[in-house]
């Protein structure tokens, strides 16, 4: 038994009880407060037990369902590995890792809500998108700074500065810097030349108030487990820390990450992955050599070095592995500050800035003399012959895009699109503690981000690789790189700038009654929602396509839309101002009664809702009056209960929850895969209508000795749409009774750890996740996996001398399996009739995609500090 174990256990009550209600993972400064101070300590008093084991699960006393991971177990799994992937263990969620160290990303799963329905914070900052609401697992904070974090499932706080979370939040807290000047030095080498090395430096307290600070950073760089191309990362953070004393404190931190990633080929159907063939990005690509005077088409005229060896001749290179990336540039600057303003009213205010850039590639074929660049209506027709290219009124119009001296060709440009996001944000509440058993806070919150969704061409190096990757976007000075049309325009394949802003107050009241035996939260929270939309682009009816152009419009018709000459009778509605508001009041009660001991049993109930994406909203309709239409896309709104039961001893941590959502208007996210689709890259939305879904959640560690210890969990979730999915007037998708895609029914976890020595412990944990539908109408099934993982970590304080230095050796997916991650979902993936009368109305199907799941992966850190 580590000496640590001896000394929880042998806390006080009270103490014990205070380190069980500090293990709550907040959402901000102001439910941190609420949950960790002295009303829900008094619950707790008389109850003996750790607040956890071995780091696996924390012992929790909020009247919600939530699961809590320490650093403790965090430092056992890989070294740089995304937190939600630590995180996967907890009951209820499922994520899929799109590579075996984190930096490509992976989907979230929890209790069947994908990543845009669930809030993800750190430090009580909102790291979803304001925009689409995407959760970006791979630009998460170095595991190394995590003190905690947590899994709420199917609810929020009160104070949660979302607009979607539906599905619940997952939240981390990151360590504060230390009192004494030290510093930390992690390094690591694995599989396919994973290469890592994290150093943080602590000043411990200086100054005349005691001022602490710590800087970090850490640099990543491996080679993808399958097809061309690398991965890597840097990060840099920094923290200073001022306690004010009696609990009063201010903060302020900085974040900083990059990514330079190259994307899988991730066309993995059902078919070709039991066939064993694994689909890959080209290695290269050569374009061919630009000759005045005659045609260069590189739609079948490039020459592609597949990733299989050989040479693919009259092909194009939209697979080339160097247009196939996903750069991004992240950062933020969060402050908190915590004030006691008498004995019993306390303020708190977390101030916060956030940055993006980000793309995931792209790849056009631009003819020469498209009116896009010319403005020219009279020169459209086909040139194949060198006789055609030398005609006077083909020389004298288009834009040499190549370079050869004539505007006959077909050339490819790099255009991807581009999202550039800065968000500013102040979460703030005000708490009075009127007794010690009754508690009042008030909140309110603003969070306001401003989108700037570009794609700005520009032309591939002689090399094929990318001048580049944000290319000709306008915010890092790149103007010189854009493709400019004869007017000086520039080439675009998107153009629009939007605001997303959240203006949100809410209240909540917590009591104990019955000798502090009951508690009772009662909750309200009032999200006012303002989109305001900029389309710079002629849009086509109820479609996310868009021509973007300075070129005549050739004729208005009579609903105000217009068509071009270069584009014939296709309708287009003019570039567009628009502003939607969505408000909502949102209860959230809770309840928990302790009836023994080490016995408690609590019930929430909370009400969400998730307005619509800015993809979404940029699809108007011209309706039969003559205006733009954007009622199509609707909030989608949730009724969450869970009734659960906890136990808690000096060995045992358990606990169990049954769960209930009643969804409208649910909307299912999923990424595109498939390098062949139009909205590769790109997550894409479909509504199902009303959905019931039900399930249960339990977990249980155990200290079966005291150098032993077992972690389990399990999840149950079924789900059943409601009616069928209407296609059109007549014909409808049949989803009725079906259940949601890519949401396992069962999934069960487990863990180990077993301390062999006081130096060495070894741990195995593995995880099952049962089959998954693809499709809407259930007629494609993924495979049910398993993966199993080993760490084994040695204390080398005794060999060296340093203190806290050891080797760990990680193995992931220690059994090799072969199965499928991320799934690109849709409606059918085999033919199906529509037409629910006697008639018969085939609608095509289309096999989806998944991602191969990484190999076995093995790592060795070597950590030290002093």
């Amino acid at each position: 038994m580590n000496s640590r174990t001896r000394a929880l256990w042998a806390t006080t009550a009270l103490v014990g009880g205070i380190l069980v209600a500090g293990a709550a993972s907040a959402q901000s400064s102001g439910t941190d407060a609420a949950e960790g101070t002295v009303v829900d300590t008094v619950v707790v008093t008389g109850q003996r037990g750790p607040r956890s084991i071995s780091g696996a699960t924390v012992a929790q006393t909020v009247d919600k369902t939530r699961s809590t991971v320490t650093q403790e177990y965090i430092s056992r799994q890989q070294a740089g590995q995304t937190v939600i992937q630590i995180l996967n263990n907890v009951p209820g969620l499922n994520f899929t890792n799109s590579d075996p160290y984190g930096n490509s990303g992976g989907n979230i799963r929890l209790r069947g809500f994908d990543g845009n329905r669930v809030s993800l914070t750190f430090d009580g900052l909102p790291l979803n998108d304001t925009g689409n609401y995407a959760a970006y697992s791979n630009q998460q904070m170095d595991a190394e700074l995590i003190e905690r974090a947590s899994v709420n499932q199917g609810s929020t706080d009160v104070d949660s500065p979302t607009a979607a979370a539906n599905g619940g939040t997952i939240s981390y807290t990151t360590s504060r810097p230390l009192e004494h000047m030290g510093a930390q030095i992690n390094s690591s080498i694995g599989s396919f030349n994973y290469g890592r090395v994290f150093g943080r430096f602590d000043t411990g307290a200086f100054g005349p108030w005691g001022t602490r600070a710590y800087i970090a950073g850490s640099y990543t760089d491996y080679d993808k487990f399958k097809g061309p191309g690398s991965l890597e990362k840097k990060q840099y953070n920094a923290r200073i820390f001022q306690d004010l004393g009696d609990g009063d404190f201010a903060s302020l931190a900085f974040h900083w990450n990059e990514n330079r990633n190259a994307f899988y080929n991730n066309s993995n159907s059902l078919a070709t992955f039991n066939a064993g063939l694994r689909p890959e990005n080209d290695i290269a690509c050569f374009r061919p050599l630009p000759v005045a005077g005659t045609v260069q088409n590189e739609q079948n005229q490039s020459t592609a070095i597949t990733y299989f060896g050989g040479t693919l001749n009259n092909t194009s290179c939209s697979n080339d592995s160097r247009t196939r990336i996903n750069p991004s540039n992240t950062g933020n600057i969060r402050g908190q500050f915590s004030y006691g303003l008498t004995d019993n009213i306390r303020i708190t205010i977390d101030p916060s800035f956030q940055y993006t850039i980000a793309n995931g590639g792209g790849f056009t074929l631009v003819n020469e003399r498209d009116d896009r660049l010319d403005q020219n209506t009279t020169n459209n027709a086909t040139v194949t012959t060198a006789a055609q290219c030398g005609a006077a009124a083909i020389l004298n119009s288009g834009v040499d895009l190549n370079g050869d001296g004539d505007t006959c060709d077909n050339v490819a440009l790099y255009t991807p699109s581009n999202t550039n996001t800065r968000r500013y944000g102040v979460i703030s509440s005000l708490l009075w503690d009127i007794n010690d058993d009754h508690r009042i806070r008030i909140s309110y919150t603003n969070d306001y981000g401003r989108h700037r969704q570009t794609g700005e061409a520009t032309r591939y190096n002689a090399d094929g690789s990318v001048p580049e990757v944000f290319a000709g976007e306008n915010t890092w000075g790149n103007e010189d790189l854009r493709v400019l049309g004869r007017d000086g325009s520039y080439f675009r394949s998107r153009d629009r700038f939007s605001e997303a802003i959240l203006n949100q107050v809410s209240a909540e009241y917590r009591g104990q009654f019955f000798n502090d035996a009951l508690s009772i939260t009662l909750g309200v929270r009032a999200p006012f929602f303002t989109r305001n939309l900029n389309q710079y682009c002629f849009s086509q009816s109820a479609s996310s396509n868009v021509r973007c152009t300075t070129e005549a419009v050739a004729s208005t018709l009579a609903n105000g839309n217009v068509t071009f000459a270069s584009t014939g009778t296709t309708q287009f509605i003019r570039p567009y101002t628009q502003q939607l508001k969505y408000d909502a009041v949102l209860p959230n009660i809770g309840a928990s009664y302790r009836f023994l001991e080490n016995h408690s049993v609590y019930a929430s109930f909370a009400q969400g809702i998730s307005v619509p994406r800015t993809d979404n909203l940029y699809q108007p309709f011209r309706n039969a009056a003559g205006g733009l239409d954007f009622s199509t896309v609707q909030p989608e709104t949730t009724d969450s209960y869970d009734l659960g039961y906890r136990y808690t001893s000096s060995r045992i941590i358990a606990s169990a929850a049954v769960w209930y959502v009643s969804y409208d208007n649910r909307i299912v996210s999923s990424f595109d895969n498939d390098p062949n689709s139009p909205t590769f890259n790109f997550s894409v939305d479909r509504n199902l209508g009303k959905v019931k879904q039900q399930g249960f959640d339990g977990s249980v560690e155990w200290l079966v000795a005291d150098n032993f210890s077992l972690y389990a969990s399990a999840s149950y979730n079924d789900s059943e749409v409601q009616d069928d999915l209407a296609l059109s007037a007549t014909t409808f998708l049949p989803t009725k009774g079906k259940t949601i895609v890519e949401t396992p029914e069962w999934t069960f976890s487990m863990r180990g750890q077993w301390q062999v020595t006081n130096a060495w412990s070894v741990g195995l944990q593995g995880k099952y996740v049962d089959d998954r539908f693809s499709t809407d109408v259930n007629d494609e099934v993924f495979p049910s996996y398993t993966v199993v993982d080993f760490d084994s970590r040695y204390d080398l304080t005794n060999v060296f001398g340093i203190r806290d230095a050891y080797v760990q050796f990680n193995v992931t997916n220690l059994l090799d399996e072969e199965y499928l991650g991320n799934i690109s979902t849709g409606n059918n993936a085999t033919t199906i009739d529509v037409d629910p009368g006697a008639g018969v109305v085939n609608r095509t199907g289309q096999a989806r995609t998944g991602a191969i799941g990484a190999p076995r992966t093995m790592m060795l850190t070597l950590g030290t500090k002093f």
